[in-house]
């Protein structure tokens, strides 16, 4: 019974985690706040090129209620907004340094196991 509780309590941990961070952008958008600083909407657009408008916008909005960064509006014209790790946020340095270690090793592995692959299609009449 005990055995139950405790990987329920691990499940939840993980869950609680992947609702904050999960999906494919905000773990690349806090990356970047967390090791380049505050950046301004468009920056971080051209930073990761692929995502929309759009997604980018609902990214930082979700963030930002979940209290990982914080929106900075400057009252001028024309209107500046800057967006910059909480220190909530910061926490997660960890979690995304892990992330990104492990990213390189798969990225080795897979050529490792791709290379295998290849030499031994090489080796066979």
């Amino acid at each position: 019974m005990s055995e139950d509780v405790s990987n329920s309590f691990l499940i939840n941990g993980v869950t609680a985690t992947l609702q904050v961070i999960g999906g494919k952008w905000k773990p690349i958008i806090l990356y970047i706040l967390l090791n380049e600083g505050t950046k301004r909407f468009g920056e971080l657009r051209r930073m990761i090129p692929t995502i929309t408008q759009g997604m980018l916008t609902s990214q930082l909005r979700e963030l930002e209620r979940d209290g990982m960064i914080i929106r900075r509006v400057y009252q001028e014209i024309p209107p500046k907004v800057e967006y910059f790790i909480s220190e909530h946020g910061q926490t997660l340095s960890t979690v995304l340094n892990d992330m990104c270690g492990w990213g390189f090793h798969h990225i080795e592995h897979k050529k490792s196991k791709e290379e295998q692959g290849q030499l031994s299609n090489y080796s066979q009449p």
